[in-house]
Formats: C-alpha cells, sequence, structure tokens
C-alpha cells in the first residue's frame, strides 16, 4: 500500500476541519463510484527480439469518492482515490505491458498493488485549488488512464472559470506515479529510441495556461510548461466545430514548441511539432485526415509516463515523434445505433510517418507505420446494463536498422469496465 506523505495528509485533513460547522454541502454534494477494469493486453514481438511478447491478464478496482465543499463564501473538501490491481495471468517472461509492476531483477510480476491517494481542495466563487494526489489531462500535462490504473501526479492544481469563456489552468508538480507502481518518483523525459537521456530527473514542473471559448464553434488554446533543469514547452492550438453541408466538420489544430530549460541535463531539445487533423462527421459516419511534421534538431520531448496529446497517437506505444518525423493518418469511424445497435461503435485506422532521422538506427529517411481496428460496445439495457467492452487490434512496422528498436509488434487489448455508483 502506497503511504500518502505526512505534509498531504495535514493539508487534507486541515482543508477538511476548517470550517467544519458549515459541512452540508460537505456532505450532501458528495458522491462516488467504483470502476471494475478487467484487462488483457498482449504484444507480439515478430522476428529476433530479447522478449518474444508482453501479455498480461489482470483485475483492476478504481474508487472514487469526491465530497462538495462546506457552506460559506469560501468551500473546503476532500476527495480520496483508491486503487487495486489484482494479477490474473502474467509471467518474468511475458511483463512489461504496463497494467502490472513487476522486480527489475527477477522480473517476476506482482500479484497485486494498490494505492490511495487524498486531495484536499478549497473553492472561492468558481475557483478551485486542489492539493494531493492531481490528475491533468492538459495537453502539456496529460495523465494516462490507458492501463489497468490511472497515473496520477503530486502537487497543487489551480482552475478558474470566473471569466466568461476562459477556464484558467496553473499548478506546481514535484512527482508522478506511474501507471504500474505504487510509489512517486521524480519526473523524467520520455526517451524511446535513445532520443534523450531518460536517466535525468527533476521534482519541479510547472503549468500555465487556458481555453478561451471564442464563439460556440471555435475554441482556443495556449500553455506553458517547464520541467525544471530538462525542457520547457509552448502549446498553441484551435478546435472548431461546426455545421457543414449535412454534417459537421472539426478542426483540430495543435503547435508544440520545446526548447532546453537550464542545464538541460536531458541532453538537447529544439523541436516543434505542427499538427492539423480535419474530421468530418455525417449521419452515423466520421472521417479524418490529419498531417504532422517535425521541425528542429531533436524529437519532442514529453513527461515519462504521460500521454503526449499529439494527433498521431494510437493503441501501440509508437507516438511518432522522432526527428524530422513527417506522419499522415486516415481515420474512419461508424455508430451503429441507426443499424439497431445502440452502443456499438467500430473505428479503422492508418498511420504512416518517414523522413526519420536517427544516425544510430540507421540514418534519415526511416519509416515507420501502425494500423489500427477497435470495436466497443455498451450494453444499454438489462441486468449488464453500462457494462462496456472494447477490443482494440493493432499492427506496427517500421525499417529502423539497429537492435530492439527495430519493432514488428502485433498487438491486442481488450478491456472490461463497469461503474457502479455507490451514492
Amino acid at each position: 500500500m502506497h503511504k500518502v506523505p505526512k505534509t498531504r495528509l495535514a493539508l487534507a485533513a486541515g482543508l477538511f476541519l476548517t470550517n467544519l460547522s458549515h459541512a452540508a454541502g460537505f456532505i450532501d454534494d458528495s458522491h462516488a463510484e467504483l470502476v471494475l477494469r478487467n484487462f488483457y493486453f498482449d504484444r507480439n514481438y515478430l522476428g529476433q527480439t530479447p522478449q518474444a511478447a508482453a501479455r498480461e491478464w489482470a483485475q483492476g478496482f478504481i474508487l472514487n469518492a469526491t465530497s462538495g465543499f462546506t457552506e460559506g463564501a469560501v468551500g473546503f473538501g476532500l476527495d480520496a482515490k483508491g486503487m487495486l490491481g489484482v494479477k490474473l495471468d502474467s509471467s518474468a517472461d511475458r511483463v512489461g505491458t504496463g497494467l502490472l509492476p513487476f522486480d527489475s531483477t527477477t522480473r517476476e510480476p506482482a500479484d497485486n498493488y494498490s494505492e490511495l491517494g487524498l486531495t484536499g481542495k478549497m473553492r472561492i466563487s468558481r475557483t478551485e485549488l486542489q492539493g494531493g494526489t492531481i490528475s491533468t489531462f492538459l495537453p502539456i500535462a496529460f495523465a494516462s488512464p490507458a492501463r489497468l490504473l490511472p497515473q496520477t501526479f503530486r502537487g497543487t492544481y489551480l482552475r478558474s472559470s470566473d471569466i466568461d469563456r476562459l477556464t484558467l489552468h496553473a499548478g506546481w508538480l514535484d512527482r508522478i506515479n506511474l501507471r504500474d507502481s505504487t510509489d512517486y518518483q521524480k519526473m523524467s523525459v520520455a526517451a524511446p529510441n535513445g532520443r534523450f537521456n531518460g536517466a535525468a530527473t527533476s521534482d519541479r514542473f510547472i503549468f500555465v495556461g487556458g481555453d478561451y471559448a471564442w464563439s460556440d464553434a471555435l475554441t482556443l488554446r495556449y500553455y506553458h510548461a517547464e520541467l525544471d533543469q530538462l525542457y520547457r514547452k509552448e502549446y498553441w492550438g484551435f478546435e472548431d466545430d461546426r455545421k457543414l453541408g449535412p454534417g459537421r466538420l472539426k478542426s483540430d489544430f495543435r503547435l508544440f514548441i520545446t526548447g532546453e530549460d537550464g542545464a538541460a541535463k536531458a541532453g538537447p531539445v529544439d523541436n516543434r511539432n505542427t499538427a492539423l487533423m480535419l474530421a468530418y462527421a455525417w449521419s452515423s459516419y466520421s472521417l479524418g485526415f490529419g498531417y504532422m511534421r517535425l521541425d528542429g534538431s531533436t524529437a519532442m520531448p514529453y513527461l515519462y509516463g504521460t500521454e503526449p496529446r499529439v494527433i498521431t497517437e494510437g493503441t501501440l506505444s509508437s507516438e511518432f515523434l522522432n526527428p524530422k518525423e513527417r506522419s499522415w493518418q486516415a481515420r474512419f469511424d461508424k455508430d451503429f445505433a441507426p443499424l439497431g445497435v445502440p452502443g456499438l461503435r467500430g473505428m479503422l485506422r492508418y498511420v504512416r510517418g518517414d523522413n526519420i532521422e536517427l544516425m544510430r538506427f540507421g540514418g534519415n529517411g526511416l519509416s515507420e507505420s501502425e494500423k489500427d481496428a477497435e470495436v466497443s460496445y455498451v450494453v444499454q439495457q438489462g441486468s449488464f446494463k453500462g457494462v462496456a467492452l472494447r477490443l482494440r487490434h493493432a499492427w506496427y512496422r517500421n525499417d529502423f536498422l539497429a537492435g530492439a528498436s527495430h519493432r514488428d509488434d502485433n498487438e491486442l487489448r481488450v478491456n472490461v469496465d463497469y461503474t457502479i455508483n455507490l451514492w
């Protein structure tokens, strides 16, 4: 069981006890839910690789308890997140899926793992300050929910919507709790293909930014972030969703500009990532096309253990963020409700990246590609109403020339989620 730092417990307890005599809203507006998540992960490595497959099956339990706020001009509250992961099937030669922690020496997977996170919170008008266990879902720090248990941070997080149409975000984080871990650790840079020095760590990540609803259709976004002594990042973007002909056209533009911070302990950082995704939805169909290009002398850095929030993010761990890479994608989505099967959805996607510059893995002009197929279904009625099933299959290939960086992977994920509202 993860031990919550005493300072965080003191903060949470202090916020709870303050103004306790006006705690009606604290109780009346509280709610709790239990998420049951069954996850099967099977990645098959083709060719000569040190490990033939990463294959595990596990059951997760995620308890989310959220309080309301005490009455008065300043309201206080306390949230709790309890998580438990249980091994159903795994072995030392099949670990590394991100579902279960394992011993770094023997590689034996844990039979179970658990953790508890507490978050104290304070609200004034439409501004909320949180402290303790934090989840951020922002372009510069996106806590990954893509495995058995969600990834979290430790720190403080301020959100405000006091200004009409504008939502502001600011925060300070000092630790990260990975998806298959029970303890907090210092933060580092994701470094696949040896892009950066992944061993360099930092204990301070700060960010500020916001979203502005220019109109009902158009939202503008800007964020600034710094991982102390490693890198800094600017994000500019917009999302536009408007009626066009018989359907709707959604435009998603993202620009990341990253450079070194301080001593640049992870190595040189110089990257501009420009991307545009266009998707047209009509009736029960959606067809999308996207293009992304990286400029500068390095890849794009992002926090290890999080999701980079680029348009090429897919099922596999590939994110198409290598130096000089150019990538394009096509995506098709279908909702089967008009055919008499409400709750059933399907997706097909193809992504290809080329012009990759990785001198240690073959030089210039390298390429990679990924194909994704997904089917999901949510039971609409009966005893199993609300049970969500998702099946995903992906195929990844590249022509890198060195060792483990050359990958031909086939991957299958099956997960079943069910949420029970406790109160």
